[in-house]
């Protein structure tokens, strides 16, 4: 019997000892596959790829920023940080300083979507987020705000997000139609036909010469019945002009002169 619990002692302290080498195994196993995250802040960022790649590691450029600390074309930041365990094969998120800013924020409040991009673009800005409203009282098809605003100083990114007002779904767009020329009736009915509104209608007074004084009429005769007053109106000028894009519901003015 205790030749037999003796037996039984050492298959235990054989099965201990190789839980014990088992784990210690895998520890090293695991600890293997892991990698400390360098330092990459301060470096051009083909120098900090190949620092990351002979610890395991791989970069991910994904943004750039301003700074007045960091030199312009270097690693600004990191993500994870240094001294970070990570396994093997980890990529790096790091974002390239572009140096102080000297680039001005342009106003582009007031442009169409594309203008403000282009305008942007051109300045070696690049576009943030676009939200789009329908406000009604504001001007449709435009950016009505920008952030940063024209000017700013100090901003970090080199993005600039658009505020757009874009046309309600129950607006459509237009294309102006020209009515000079046209009699003032005809383009009323034609403005209401198209969905807009006639606003403000101006009588301008054309310069003409001066008349030649008639005779007077031989006595016994009747005097010469004077011409009829022009009652036939014809638009001479719109607001807004033939060919502006708008959107129902807009209001067309119109300058006349009667002939």
């Amino acid at each position: 019997m205790r030749r037999f619990f003796g037996w039984v002692l050492k298959v235990l302290i054989l099965i201990v000892v190789g839980l014990i080498s088992f784990l210690t195994a895998m520890r090293f196993a695991i600890h293997g596959r892991e990698a400390s995250v360098p330092n990459l802040i301060g470096l051009p960022p083909v120098q900090a790829e190949q620092v990351a790649l002979s610890n395991g590691l791989q970069i991910s450029r994904e943004d750039r920023f301003y700074s007045s600390v960091i030199p312009i074309g270097r690693i600004m930041s990191q993500e994870p940080q240094a001294g970070t365990k990570v396994r093997r094969g980890w990529r790096v998120r790091v974002a390239e300083s572009l140096g102080p800013q000297r680039v001005t924020i342009p106003n582009v409040v007031g442009d169409s979507e594309r203008a403000a991009e282009l305008n942007l673009q051109r300045r070696g800005l690049e576009i943030g987020s676009v939200a789009t409203i329908s406000a009604p009282e504001l001007p449709t098809d435009q950016v009505v705000a920008q952030s940063p605003p024209p000017d700013a100083q100090g901003i970090i990114s080199p993005k600039v997000s658009l505020l757009y007002n874009a046309p309600t779904a129950a607006e459509k767009n237009l294309m102006m139609p020209d009515f000079v020329g046209a009699k003032l009736a005809e383009a009323t009915v034609a403005v209401t036909d198209a969905g807009l509104k006639v606003g403000n209608v101006r009588t301008i007074t054309p310069a003409v010469p001066a008349a030649p004084v008639a005779p007077a009429a031989p006595a016994g005769k009747a005097a010469a019945k004077p011409k009829p007053v022009p009652t036939e109106a014809f638009v001479v000028a719109q607001s807004p002009a033939a060919g502006s894009k708008v959107t129902t519901g807009a209001i067309v003015n119109f300058d006349i002169v009667r002939k």
